[in-house]
């Protein structure tokens, strides 16, 4: 589509009470440009600021109505208010957006990022923000955002600011302008599945075997990817789920730094698609370097996989507890599910002679499933005398996910 055709626009956000002078420079460069652009004005104090879209416009989005920003005096509320407002603005308006950019401190990067994250992934997402530096995880997400540091305060125009936030709205100009072209085979139907380094051998079997049929979105199971495969999931992206890797798992529950939160799982409630799941680096709780292990876990059984990662073999109880909550979740799946369990290791270190290798751990993990799991003919747990990574094991995978695809 011609990005200058039409009722569409790319969006410049941010509060025009304290930073119009940059919000209108960045309006201009992506005008200049020759792309549709409106101002959209998210200030909590903000007045007539000439913006394309008023705050009281954004304001009026909130689920309670405009009052809900305007009636509190702390900052931190007024904020918190209007970013949902302005989630709510987002996705009145998804469709007519070509590409969205926002400028600000902490406070700005907190309001707008969720309001990015509405967007589909693919439409362009450009932060710019004084604390891009930092970690941004909290911002970016489960979304495509691309976080750029302001270097200077965003605080009016000056010789840096100038050039940064110019690099920034050319940027989104041209990601508007210059539509990525089609690829052969983009027209399969896509599936997501999970992987880390220790399940790789399994996911790249079962790519192999599958991308001639549909298009294999791989996620690294870090905690954002998860959630990412699960939000695709949510938007009607994929057509099933290959979750070998439910590793994230095991870092909500013993507070590891790649949980992807208690909702891990809901997507295949909610959306009812085939899903194909398994027990892969359910293992093992991930850490930074072995200086942040908590002092509480200082005595377990560690393995240094790098210097940034630290793993913590899981133990028995803490297996029993994952098993028990797994089978709850894949209870309340009313599509077709099959769970395979590796009964002979559930990573690349968890087979005889690794340095997780502990079958009374494992055995754990699996007797707590077939307690929970309610089985029926939509829903079957399936233990296979076999490691993660063997390669009957992805084809087993590959098998009953095909099955319940053609049922």
């Amino acid at each position: 589509m011609n990005a200058t055709s039409g009722k569409r626009w790319a969006i410049v956000v941010g509060t025009c009470d304290t930073k119009l002078e940059d919000l209108d420079y960045v309006r201009g460069v992506i005008q200049a440009a020759g792309v549709p652009v409106r101002l959209v004005d998210v200030g909590t104090k903000s007045g007539d600021t000439g913006a394309d879209v008023s705050a009281a416009a954004v304001a009026a989005c909130h689920p309670e109505g405009p009052a809900a920003v305007s009636r509190s005096d702390d900052r931190g509320q007024a904020i918190a208010a209007m970013a949902t407002a302005f989630e709510g603005w987002v996705e009145r308006n998804k469709d007519d957006i070509l590409g969205m950019i926002g400028i600000g401190g902490s406070g700005n990067t907190a309001l707008i990022t969720p309001g990015m994250g509405r967007l589909p992934i693919g439409v362009p997402k450009i932060m710019v923000s004084t604390v891009a530096s930092g970690n941004v995880a909290p911002y970016v997400g489960p979304n495509d955002i691309a976080m750029m540091y302001s270097v200077v305060d965003v605080a009016g125009i000056n010789a840096i600011s100038r050039q940064v936030l110019g690099n920034a709205a050319n940027m989104l100009a041209g990601a508007v302008l210059r539509p990525i072209p089609a690829a052969a085979g983009t027209d399969k139907p896509a599936i997501g599945l999970t992987m880390f380094g220790v399940t790789t051998p399994c996911v790249h079997r079962i790519v192999d075997l599958l991308k001639g049929e549909y298009e294999c979105f791989v996620f690294h199971a870090t905690g954002a990817g998860g959630r990412t495969m699960e939000k695709l999931a949510d938007s009607g992206r994929l057509v099933g789920l290959i979750d070998t890797t439910t590793t994230e798992v095991a870092d909500l529950f013993m507070g590891g730094v790649m949980s992807a939160g208690e909702d891990r799982l809901g997507a295949a409630i909610r959306t009812r698609l085939p899903y194909v799941g398994s027990c892969g680096a359910l293992d093992m709780v991930n850490f930074g370097g072995l200086d942040t292990v908590p002092e509480k876990y200082r005595g377990r059984q560690l393995h240094v996989h790098n210097a940034q990662v630290t793993l913590m073999r899981t133990t028995p109880e803490e297996n029993r507890r994952m098993g028990e909550w797994i089978g709850a979740k894949l209870n309340q799946m009313e599509g077709p599910v099959r769970f395979l369990v590796p009964e002979r290791g559930f990573s690349m270190i968890d087979v005889a002679g690794g340095p997780f290798h502990d079958p009374e751990a494992d055995a754990a993990l699996i007797d707590a499933l077939e307690r929970t799991v309610v089985q029926t003919a939509q829903r079957r747990l399936i233990r296979l005398p076999l490691a993660m990574n063997d390669p009957p094991f992805a084809d087993a995978l590959v098998a009953h996910f095909r099955e319940i695809v053609r049922r």
